[in-house]
């Protein structure tokens, strides 16, 4: 029945089958998933300025009085912040400082390290994006459109298992050893080895930024909202509760179709997501 769903335990075998959600059959609203994933990546840039004080803080003053103690009466000059560089037969010579236009002077309209970079999105959009999302995470078309190179280390087992693959008891897994068994069951570990495979090393100053390496994104494990994460690093695996999902872990880079292995608690506490 197109309606209901395999599962599977760890060792690849099917036990039984549960009613699909309602989540993977919505329609996929690509300008919306737009949308959404543009106001997420540039809600979370790094907020970047210059000091508040910076080229304000030299002893630079000259006084606008007439006969007053190093004052500009009568000199030829403007009237702007001046700092003495010398004092020769009783008279000063004077650099500016502090105004945009000198040497070692402010900016005119610095960066502000507490502008607040947050875009707002409807949230009725959002959940619109995130459903399109995980709709499209069981769609043929959109999987291939996304893994053109590396579809063919996934095909055997959407063949085998369908979509969406659904495992029982996937949070009792804790360590890396038992994942990658996972992997061999699930005929997937030629896709995790064409990750681990294909890591580059970025090209420019990225490097020294905490971004050396770039690498393709691999598959999501969504578990329930309950369940503790695996405290494993696996290249091509990542992992996320069911009730922390957002436009990033399911279409990053705006590309939808992302190859997602849910738990079996999981969907049962989808059903009251999202919705």
């Amino acid at each position: 029945m197109e309606n209901m769903i395999s599962v599977y335990d760890k060792e690849g075998n099917k036990i039984k089958e549960i009613e699909l959600p309602e989540h993977f059959k919505f329609e996929i609203r690509e300008d919306i998933v737009y949308k959404v994933f543009r106001a997420y990546i540039l809600s979370h840039r790094v907020p970047y300025g210059s000091y508040k004080y910076a080229g304000m803080e030299s002893s630079a003053w000259t006084s606008k009085r007439r006969y007053t103690y190093r004052s500009s009466y009568k000199k030829g000059i403007s009237r702007v912040p001046r700092s003495v560089f010398a004092k020769i037969n009783g008279n000063f010579i004077w650099v500016t400082r502090v105004i945009p236009s000198a040497v070692k002077g402010r900016r005119s309209h610095p960066p502000k390290p507490e502008k607040n970079w947050y875009k707002k999105i409807n949230k009725k959009e959002k959940k619109l994006a995130i459903l399109s999302a995980i709709s499209a995470s069981s769609n043929m078309d959109y999987i291939r459109n996304r893994y053109t190179k590396s579809f063919i280390y996934l095909n055997e087992a959407i063949n085998t298992f369908g979509l969406p693959i659904v495992i029982s008891n996937l949070e009792e897994i804790k360590k890396a050893k038992e994942y990658r068994e996972l992997f061999d069951k699930l005929k997937i570990r030629k896709f995790i080895e064409y990750v681990n495979e294909n890591k580059k090393q970025r090209a420019g100053k990225g490097k020294m930024r905490n971004r050396r390496i770039k690498k393709y994104k691999g598959i999501l494990f969504v578990l329930s909202s309950d369940s503790e994460l695996p405290k494993v690093s696996i290249d091509g695996a990542e992992f996320s509760k069911v009730d922390q999902l957002n436009i990033g872990k399911l279409a990053p880079g705006n590309k939808l179709g992302r190859f997602i292995i849910w738990s079996e608690k999981a969907i049962e506490d989808l059903r009251n997501l999202y919705i």
